[in-house]
């Protein structure tokens, strides 16, 4: 089984994935690098955390998802791609999980609830160790948040949420930032020494 595989089942299933330009963006950062501990927020059916892991071969992935039916798709596939024993599933809301960890992350990747990232971040600072990246994925949610005027009810909490997401982060004394107009919009933010 090759990765191309688990996108299209996803796809057909209609399970948001990273986009195709995300992941290649996501390998390039990832070369030259030497990541050791990767928390990922969003496990969806493993794709991303298996792209890590692949592209990290010491790295240990520590990967929250609050679907039990997607955590068992994961699991399956971290199984199939030989890396089960390099991951740690959480099944949780991962506003309750984050404040119970005790260790530090050099790489957090946030793919989880758009509208909570604003909520998560003042945790996931504290969860960086120094040096460490945060990557926030889908932050322009289907061009919502860069469009001007009436935004759907519907949408509206999210588009505010991540608006107000990529205000911290860019103004931040802690983090320097780059956003990426790749995919539905990437941020790298890198803790300051």
């Amino acid at each position: 089984m090759d990765l191309k595989q688990i996108v299209e089942d996803a796809r057909q299933e209609h399970i948001p994935l990273l986009l195709d330009e995300t992941a290649e963006f996501l390998l390039n950062f990832l070369k030259d690098k030497n990541f050791k501990n990767i928390l990922e927020i969003g496990t969806a059916v493993g794709y991303s955390g298996i792209l890590f892991l692949q592209n990290q071969p010491r790295a240990f992935l520590t990967t929250i998802d609050i679907n039990e039916k997607m955590q068992n798709i994961a699991k399956q596939n971290f199984k199939k791609f030989n890396v089960e024993k390099r991951v740690k599933l959480i099944k949780g809301d991962a506003k309750d999980v984050l404040s119970s960890f005790n260790q530090k992350f050099d790489l957090i990747f946030l793919d989880g609830p758009k509208g909570q990232y604003i909520k998560y971040l003042p945790q996931l600072k504290l969860l960086l160790d120094k040096n460490g990246f945060l990557i926030a994925d889908n932050i322009f949610f289907h061009g919502k948040v860069r469009a001007e005027g009436f935004v759907p009810h519907k949408h509206r909490t999210i588009v505010v949420n991540l608006r107000k997401f990529i205000d911290a982060i860019e103004n931040d004394e802690m983090l320097m930032t780059q956003i990426y107009d790749i995919g539905d919009g990437i941020s790298i933010s890198k803790l300051k020494k």
